[in-house]
């Protein structure tokens, strides 16, 4: 039964997958770009930015891809437009990650 759902970043979803699964552990480590702590402090920074337009979903684009410029950013952000002071708060934010 499902209680709650919630988007999760790749790095994050792996604490969920049991050992039994480890085939698709090694294939998402592939494309995971953060560990689980790091992932779990990177959506608490953005979070703590406090910027309406942003949802979980976008947080968890955001740590699967880790983009570095506003153009790369804006893929992320279809359904919205950023003001130039969001995009340099949550750039800067993915700065310390990188």
């Amino acid at each position: 039964m499902i209680e709650k759902s919630q988007p999760l970043s790749m790095s994050e979803s792996m604490e969920y997958i049991g050992e039994e699964e480890s085939d698709i552990k090694g294939f998402m480590k592939k494309f995971v770009l953060l560990s689980i702590n790091d992932s779990k402090e990177l959506r608490k920074k953005i979070e703590e930015l406090d910027l309406l337009k942003i949802r979980e979903s976008h947080i968890s684009k955001i740590i699967d891809l880790l983009p570095n410029s506003k153009e790369e950013l804006n893929k992320i952000f279809t359904d919205i437009s950023l003001e130039e002071d969001e995009v340099t708060k949550i750039l800067d934010t993915i700065k310390q990650f990188n």
